[in-house]
């Protein structure tokens, strides 16, 4: 495999932004008919399954048997993105989407019944295999939506800026003086009259203590103080979810999730000093 020059790989993308979120708007469109379709099309023949077997007489059981097998695949999906968004793996989310789509897929093949085609088999296990895929891209294209909206909140600066230079200017020093002045020039004081009594001396008054400094807050997360000097730059900034990670394991701690640092930390230092949260967010720099 040949490999990319390396003036290609930094060359940027010249796919216009309006063209990428038509795409973008096609695909979840298709997803959603495709998914829409396919879960159809396995509800029908799991409803006729039931049907034959044990739902005859009552046609409203009959409908709502296949929702203990579709919703359970739906409702693992959720939690697994709901697990992808928080970092961590939840194996139980995974257990309902094997049991919800295996199930499904397994009772729309056996509901065929025997001594049909191979090709009857195919056609009972397309609906559900289709429906798990498409729900499964609807999934992660959300997921990435959720992603690219939590970067949003952190503004990258690249080599590319620089910052602003301020205008250097020189001291100026006065000239020196040419020669002496006379003594007869110098000012001499007026004297003071024999009769001019001197004022009495008026004690000064004691110099009022400095103001103490305030007590440091205490928090209930000792991560909150390392996550409270961040707050202290110039000019003040809100730190981002990037940055206080890497103060934290800086400091010795572990590396907390996203969710548990601007629900749980980030929150609890800006509800001890509520004007934190209105502080313009810090810039952070790409590959930091």
């Amino acid at each position: 495999m040949a490999e990319l020059h390396p003036s290609a790989r930094t060359r940027p993308s010249t796919i216009h932004p309006r063209a990428v979120t038509a795409l973008a708007v096609t695909a979840a469109i298709l997803i959603f008919l495709l998914t829409g379709v396919s879960l159809w099309l396995s509800y029908e023949h799991l409803h006729d399954v039931g049907a034959r077997h044990g739902f005859a007489s009552d046609p409203i059981r009959a409908w709502a048997w296949p929702a203990t097998l579709d919703l359970f695949y739906a409702a693992g999906e959720v939690l697994i993105l709901r697990a992808a968004l928080a970092r961590r793996l939840d194996w139980w989310a995974i257990c309902l989407v094997v049991f919800g789509a295996g199930g499904s897929i397994a009772l729309n093949i056996a509901g065929v019944g025997e001594g049909a085609q191979a090709l009857d088999y195919v056609v009972a296990a397309v609906p559900p295999v289709a429906s798990l895929l498409a729900f499964g891209a609807l999934m992660n294209q959300l997921y990435r939506l959720l992603v690219t909206v939590d970067d949003a909140e952190m503004t990258p600066v690249t080599d590319d800026q620089e910052p602003e230079q301020q205008p250097v200017t020189a001291p100026v020093i006065p000239p020196a003086p040419t020669e002496a002045p006379s003594p007869s020039a110098v000012p001499h004081p007026p004297a003071i009259p024999v009769d001019v009594r001197p004022l009495p001396i008026v004690p000064r008054p004691a110099p009022t203590p400095a103001l103490q400094a305030p007590a440091p807050i205490a928090y209930n997360d000792p991560r909150c103080a390392v996550i409270r000097s961040l707050y202290d730059t110039v000019p003040p900034t809100r730190p981002g979810t990037k940055t206080i990670r890497l103060a934290l394991v800086s400091a010795g701690f572990e590396a907390p999730s996203d969710g548990s640092i601007r629900g749980q930390l980030r929150a609890e230092v800006e509800s001890r000093e509520p004007h934190l949260a209105q502080l313009p967010p810090a810039p952070v720099a790409i590959g930091a």
